[in-house]
């Protein structure tokens, strides 16, 4: 059932919001006219939805930021403070309903990328975000269902899903509720069938049962196989439930694992996810999205097991400053069960960026990087509370901190030929630093448009030190640092880079893509460094330049490699192990020589082009 609403914004206190007028507005969603409010109040009216084969009536709300708190009649209901959990109200017994929600700015450190000046204003309206429906349920019914997989690589006999039901019920209950879980689509094995008592003199009970699964089908991200799923039902009654999931197993031990096999990770952040970013950075030939310290939309998660897109996904807590650890590991564990039905769900990260930049505007002189030195020799982070937080999740491997080198992060954040230096300083900071292995964050920032206005996030001052001219002139330098830094990681073996970021949210930023999601030069720079089969020159400047095979695949390939310098080709053939890195030549190279690389297995072919530059 659709609804209507109204929404004011309200000055936020202990009473119901009670504004002297409303005005229409679209829930869910992020009315525009109340950028900058504390708390919006959203008011929406309705007659009882239910017919006579209903007893139960629910309000869903998703996506409610930050802080909700929701009265029915005048009389509160419930109070949510973790946005990226689904809030699913029971409503009274009532021939007319008047429902008002309000919606709070953060009342703790957990607002994340929302609660900094990296989003617009409009994207950061307190509100219903995602999510705002009727339901209308049979006595007894179901009204939650959650899973979470429980996959064993030695013995497929023991692999389980972990169920978790809600019940309602206006009478005592003693029934068993069916369980079905059967493979989606295609997917190859059977279904599998079970029963669970649930025995309540309680108006509201819970079940807990763990259903094994014979001969399961794993979920695979895209570039290493199929993307396996399956629907479990619970039926009670005249009532059905049912959740779709997937079955697979992510560790990280100096790599991610998946399923038991090193999956190379190759990752973009997303600041203001969608579903078609999702599709994007599979164009860019990207396994992995981070959300970026905020709460990932329910249709994006679904997106990722779509596509075999990884889904590193971030506590909402950015930025410098000390935070309740209580409050953050009540928060992790609630977002790891939000995710963890999702077989995408890869990585939780706790703390994004917690100390302020340190070394914009450095060069890459031996001074400069005695003061960077310094300056990171100067920056403290105490990761206990992080270290406590990320304890909470238990499903999938966590990143605690993420941040800049000098602080040991668990992921960091390199920006060499941006913030600082130049990204011939790569390999030195990962050594001077021991980073190098994950990182969470890497890139340069170009203008979107040709005349920008509104570019939240973006650094102006560190644009202009390293670009002299244009929209082609900012495009093409942001290109140059993401092709340049990519391959180099890929080059040490780095197990997993993720760039910074996929696309922007004004009209200039870090992203590969404008906000309107058009292509900047650096989107087709970044796939091909992303391809998982790439050729490569060590550095693309002038003197005498390995050519180099990188290969991020499980089993060895015969391939044929091809260079060609200023229309002089040469052509080699070449066996690569599994994961391998190989050089198959050399070139003796000049400022304004045009390179093409090309590799081959036989069915695809994949070029590089390089300008030499001084």
């Amino acid at each position: 059932m659709s609804l209507e609403w109204r929404g004011a914004a309200v000055a936020p206190d202990d009473e119901m919001p009670s504004p002297e007028s409303w005005e229409p507005v679209s829930v869910p969603g992020r009315p525009e006219q109340f950028a900058g409010a504390e708390a919006v109040a959203y008011e929406t009216t309705f007659s009882d939805p239910r017919d006579e084969s209903d007893a139960h009536a629910l309000l869903v709300l998703n996506g409610t930021y930050a802080h909700t708190r929701v009265w029915c009649n005048g009389d509160l209901l419930t109070e949510h403070d973790a946005y990226f959990e689904p809030l699913r109200v029971r409503l009274p017994e009532s021939e007319e309903y008047r429902i008002v929600v309000e919606c709070r700015s953060p009342e703790d450190r957990f607002g994340g990328l929302h609660a900094t000046d990296q989003l617009p204003p409009e994207r950061c309206v307190p509100g219903v975000w995602w999510d705002a429906h009727l339901e209308t349920r049979p006595d007894p019914c179901v009204s939650e269902l959650s899973v979470q997989p429980q996959v064993s690589l030695d013995d497929a006999d023991e692999t389980a899903v972990e169920v978790s039901a809600t019940v309602l019920t206006e009478e005592p209950l003693d029934d068993r509720i069916t369980l079905s879980l059967r493979p989606e689509g295609d997917v190859r094995g059977g279904g599998m069938m079970d029963r669970a008592r649930v025995s309540t003199d309680e108006e509201t009970a819970s079940v807990a049962y763990t259903m094994d699964v014979r001969d399961p089908s794993l979920w695979w991200p895209h570039d290493r196989g199929e993307q396996s799923r399956y629907v479990l039902r619970a039926k009670l009654g005249d009532d059905e439930h049912s959740v779709t999931t997937g079955l697979r197993t992510v560790s990280y031990d100096d790599g991610l694992r998946v399923n038991g096999e090193d999956v190379p990770v190759r990752g973009v952040t997303l600041l203001d996810p969608t579903v078609e970013d999702v599709a994007r950075a599979v164009d860019a030939n990207a396994n992995l999205i981070r959300v970026r310290a905020q709460g990932t939309p329910p249709e994006v998660a679904r997106a990722c097991d779509d596509h075999g897109v990884l889904l590193w996904q971030d506590l909402p807590l950015s930025g410098p400053g000390s935070f309740d650890g209580d409050r953050g590991s009540d928060l992790a564990a609630r977002l790891d069960g939000t995710y963890a039905a999702h077989p995408s769900f890869a990585a939780v990260g706790v703390h994004d960026e917690p100390v302020a930049s340190y070394a914009d505007g450095l060069g890459s002189g031996f001074l400069d990087r005695l003061r960077f030195r310094w300056r990171a020799w100067r920056t403290s982070y105490d990761d206990t509370d992080a270290e406590s937080v990320a304890s909470a999740v238990d499903s999938v491997p966590t990143f605690p901190v993420v941040g800049p080198p000098g602080i040991a992060p668990d992921g960091a954040t390199l920006y060499p030929g941006w913030r600082y230096g130049d990204t011939a300083d790569l390999p030195w900071l990962c050594s001077q630093f021991g980073v190098g292995d994950v990182v969470a964050g890497f890139g340069a920032g170009a203008l979107g448009t040709a005349e920008p206005n509104n570019s939240p996030g973006f650094d102006s001052a560190c644009h202009d030190r390293h670009v002299d001219g244009g929209l082609d002139a900012s495009q093409a330098y942001q290109a140059g640092v993401i092709r340049e830094v990519a391959e180099t990681l890929r080059q040490r073996n780095a197990p997993l880079i993720v760039v910074d970021s996929l696309r922007d949210v004004g009209d200039a930023g870090m992203g590969l893509l404008a906000a309107d999601g058009a292509e900047k030069t650096a989107f087709s720079a970044l796939g091909d460094s992303y391809e998982p089969t790439q050729v490569v020159l060590a550095d693309a400047s002038p003197g005498e330049q390995d050519v180099i095979v990188l290969h991020d695949q499980p089993e060895r390939a015969d391939l044929t490699v091809e260079w060609d310098r200023n229309g002089d080709r040469e052509q080699a053939e070449h066996t690569v192990g599994p994961f391998g890195r190989v050089t198959v030549g050399t070139l003796s190279l000049s400022a304004g020589d045009d390179v093409t690389l090309a590799v081959t297995d036989g069915e695809t072919v994949v070029k590089n082009e390089y300008r030499i530059n001084e």
